[in-house]
């Protein structure tokens, strides 16, 4: 008899020991995923804060290409910009006349003395 009693307290310590150790390895779990937590809170913060320093890097950089672009190439003089309005304008409004002719679907749109020059210029 004696020697299951001394079993059953063999054995009673032997589980209040693996408790321990459960409650122990339990806590410790707890602990470590509190710091994953606390982790992944600071690194999300920190790519929050490197997203806004690079954004404003950003707007740094394409505020000083701007100035460097206007410095380099200033502004054309009004009279310069209303001959090239005019020029487009001009373009644009023969650009049908033009395109018919080198389709080959209308003669030559400037005149018919010339047409002949253009014809040989367009074969060759």
């Amino acid at each position: 008899m004696i020697p299951l009693f001394a079993q059953e307290v063999r054995l009673s310590k032997r589980h209040e020991k693996v408790v321990s150790q459960r409650l122990m390895l339990l806590q410790q779990m707890k602990n470590k995923y509190g710091d994953q937590n606390t982790d992944k809170a600071s690194q999300s913060q920190a790519a929050e804060t490197a997203y806004k320093r690079n954004l404003s890097l950003l707007n740094d950089i394409e505020a000083a290409a701007k100035s460097l672009q206007t410095r380099i190439h200033p502004l054309p003089r009004p009279e310069v910009v209303s001959l090239e309005a005019r020029y487009w304008a001009s373009v644009k409004e023969y650009i049908p006349k033009w395109e018919q002719f080198l389709l080959g679907k209308a003669p030559y749109p400037i005149g018919a003395e010339n047409q002949n020059e253009a014809e040989k210029e367009v074969q060759q």
